[in-house]
């Protein structure tokens, strides 16, 4: 496995520790805190602890210890610390207000022959079909007319 060297500043210990010993954060944030400042080889860090006795001080697993200590290296100290939030990618919204006026007319309109009323699904459909949209599913379509604001 790849070895990776924490090195702290001064002012990334200070903030570390001020995590460690005051305020309230989130209980990971303040685990993945302690094995940076136990991992740390930089000058500020008097004693230097293995990665096999953090995780079993802290009750982790080593693989947390090694993880925390990776993305600090190659992400930074919010990465670190923030754990894995803001992984997800960004989706831009397919529906925007003329889509939403389209679909709401479209859904108070007649449905179509043979049918007593609209399902979602056919009206996802229709959309599609009348080019108000390249493509939606019919949960874009509940989202859009469950909407009471």
């Amino acid at each position: 496995m790849k070895r990776y060297a924490v090195t702290l500043e001064k002012l990334e210990r200070d903030e570390l520790a001020g995590i460690t010993r005051k305020g309230s954060h989130q209980s990971q944030k303040v685990i993945n805190a302690l094995i940076l400042l136990n991992c740390d080889e930089g000058e500020f860090n008097e004693r230097r602890a293995r990665g096999e006795a953090i995780a079993e001080v802290l009750r982790i697993s080593q693989r947390k210890v090694d993880r925390v200590k990776k993305r600090f290296v190659e992400e930074g100290l919010e990465a670190a610390l923030g754990g894995r939030q803001g992984r997800r990618p960004t989706y831009l919204r397919k529906a925007d207000g003329e889509f939403e006026a389209r679909l709401i007319a479209l859904s108070c309109g007649a449905p179509p022959k043979g049918r007593a009323q609209w399902s979602l699904r056919l009206l996802a459909d229709r959309a599609v079909e009348l080019d108000y949209i390249d493509s939606v599913s019919h949960e874009t379509v509940r989202r859009v007319l469950k909407k009471t604001k």
